[in-house]
């Protein structure tokens, strides 16, 4: 229910607009002075304030100055006698909502309290979307937690506080961007806009007017002034993903914004200021790009002032159980279905699947186990399309005898016979048996396989 604060120094007038508001379902409070309305703002936190102009020797406006630092202010409504209008449009400039006149209209008065409300209601939102955006974005919430990612979350938390440029490598589908806006939402500039641009999707012909805009007339088609993306991230944050694809020419108009901290409209003769941080990322070596002669060395230097290198997800395997849990529980709450886990022999194959498209890859994997699971646990057969695995189908026709088998033993025969049929090389053989050469090798520790064999130059020292 939407609280409402009415200062009057007449009871009578108090009355009135406290019957006509609370009839309509509002939360009604009143205050006779300043004072008594700063102790009902500090005890209550109304979202709409309705004050009389004069309040005997006291102002309706000083209340403006008096509102407490909230994540968003009352919509404050100055009512005032004909004769002193000046005085309420000047309550606007100081930050009223808006003013009603006396004798006040039933009407109006609920119309522009409705109007009130919804800009609260508005205001509400946009913090419940902001601090759910925060949260999605905070630095502790990034999944991973292997020594490498551990020495990348270190970095983003060192640059945060700054306004250093940083520059983010790593392969297509690891992240890039999670990393940009991590910087970003944790930033002094987290309440600015944070705009991303990918270098490599726009034309090379219209790249330079989205970047810096253009000023009527400065080609076909420009009839009117457009403002460029690095004058609309002022304040904030422009994220330049394939950094590597931008054009030469603008490399060189880049690194003027990087050194001057301004940027001049195609067409236009003024600079404007700008404040604004620059975090790219590229899928490239930029020093080879700059042997290459394709990036300029100077605009390579000022980039990576802090770089953060993202490991691609095959170098770090120990994180994929905790990634497959976290888009297991995204996409079951988005999806509406209660799958909670993952099978073991599901997840050992996520973690020796090679990754070539990252994280991306292994959220989309998840994403289709998750539509066409059946049960309450994504099993083998609900990835292994997706990752293009053969299911063995002679051992699926084993027979187990009343008495039982020995596992070990039998596994132990499964190793034996991969050696064999590979010649005992053991990349070959660990692919017979689906295993990484890792796993294979720890297997054959175990079963002491690897000093009963011969050739054993083929096995790793």
């Amino acid at each position: 229910m939407t609280s409402v604060l009415i200062i009057d120094d007449e009871p009578l007038q108090r009355e009135i607009l406290a019957t006509i508001l609370s009839e309509e379902g509002y939360n009604v409070l009143s205050a006779s002075c300043l004072q008594e309305a700063r102790d009902l703002i500090a005890e209550s936190f109304p979202e709409i304030i309705l004050t009389d102009l004069k309040l005997g020797n006291e102002n309706g406006i000083d209340i403006l100055t008096d509102l407490p630092h909230e994540p968003f202010l009352p919509s404050v409504i100055v009512i005032t006698a004909f004769g002193t209008i000046s005085s309420a449009v000047d309550a606007i400039k100081k930050g009223a909502f808006d003013y009603l006149t006396k004798p006040v209209d039933k009407e109006i008065l609920l119309l522009t309290v409705k109007k009130a409300q919804e800009r609260a209601n508005l205001l509400k939102e946009n913090l419940r979307l902001r601090e759910e955006l925060y949260g999605h974005f905070k630095i502790e919430g990034i999944v991973g937690k292997s020594k490498k990612m551990l020495q990348i979350l270190d970095i983003v938390r060192k640059v945060t506080p700054t306004s250093a440029t940083v520059l983010i490598s790593g392969e297509s589908g690891t992240g890039k961007e999670l990393i940009a806006k991590a910087i970003h939402y944790n930033s002094p500039r987290k309440d600015k806009p944070f705009i991303a641009i990918n270098c490599a999707a726009i034309p090379e012909t219209l790249i330079e007017s989205e970047l810096f805009g253009y000023e009527p007339g400065a080609f076909t088609g420009a009839n009117t002034r457009k403002i460029g993306l690095l004058e609309s991230a002022q304040g904030g944050t422009i994220f330049l993903d394939e950094i590597a694809e931008l054009p030469l020419t603008l490399q060189s108009k880049l690194l003027r914004v990087l050194q001057e901290k301004e940027v001049r409209r195609i067409g236009g003769k003024d600079t404007t200021k700008v404040d604004v941080r620059i975090i790219a990322a590229t899928n490239k070596n930029l020093a080879d790009e700059v042997q290459k002669s394709k990036f300029r060395e100077d605009l390579y230097y000022r980039l990576k002032v802090v770089t953060v290198e993202i490991p691609p997800l095959r170098e770090r395997k120990e994180d994929i159980p905790e990634l497959a849990r976290f888009f297991i529980d995204k996409y079951s709450r988005e999806f509406g279905k209660r799958i909670s886990s993952i099978d073991e022999r599901a997840l050992n194959a996520l973690i020796e699947y090679n990754w070539p498209g990252n994280i991306r890859q292994l959220e989309t994997v998840i994403e289709r186990a998750i539509i066409i699971c059946e049960g309450d646990k994504i099993m083998l057969k609900d990835i292994q399309d997706e990752l293009k695995l053969k299911m063995p189908k002679s051992i699926l026709h084993i027979d187990i005898p009343d008495e039982g088998i020995n596992y070990e033993e039998f596994e132990r025969e499964l190793l034996k016979k991969a050696l064999q049929k590979s010649n005992y090389v053991i990349a070959k053989a660990a692919r017979l048996l689906g295993m990484s050469y890792k796993t294979f090798w720890y297997r054959l520790e175990k079963f002491g396989l690897s000093d009963e064999f011969p050739k054993r130059e083929n096995f790793p020292k």
